[in-house]
């Protein structure tokens, strides 16, 4: 009923599956960095991208040949700017705001009547034992 499938045949499978799955990481990186680079016009984006579309191996060699030195140069740049994203987030994050700016918004709703005076004098006994 069933084929007898042998250690040869797996290991056989288990390579094209690992080139077929390289081949389609190799694919994307290629269409992230046509739409990562700042060097590329809109029309060459399209040109590009057409090309490794439509006649994939042909247009992902030739890209790999024609700009394969620039795209470790994108993946760094893109590294780079979410590294600073991050630092600026962590920093923001870490400041907070200040006890007199905590002060002026409590006062500003307890003055709306959004805070009764007993939560207004409890939040900013908080705000000042910090």
């Amino acid at each position: 009923m069933f084929a007898a499938f042998g250690t040869g045949q797996v290991l056989w499978s288990i390579f094209w599956f690992f080139l077929f799955f390289m081949w389609i990481l190799l694919v994307f990186n290629i269409l992230t960095d046509i739409f990562r680079s700042d060097d590329l016009s809109g029309v060459s984006k399209a040109i590009w991208l057409a090309f490794v579309v439509f006649l994939p191996y042909l247009g992902v060699f030739v890209y790999l040949i024609a700009r394969g030195d620039k795209m470790g140069m994108h993946q760094v740049k893109a590294a780079q700017a979410q590294e600073a994203a991050v630092r600026d987030y962590i920093r923001s994050a870490a400041a907070g705001s200040s006890s007199a700016d905590q002060l002026a918004s409590l006062a500003d709703l307890h003055s709306a009547g959004k805070l009764s005076d007993a939560e207004y004098e409890q939040a900013k006994r908080r705000v000042l034992a910090d």
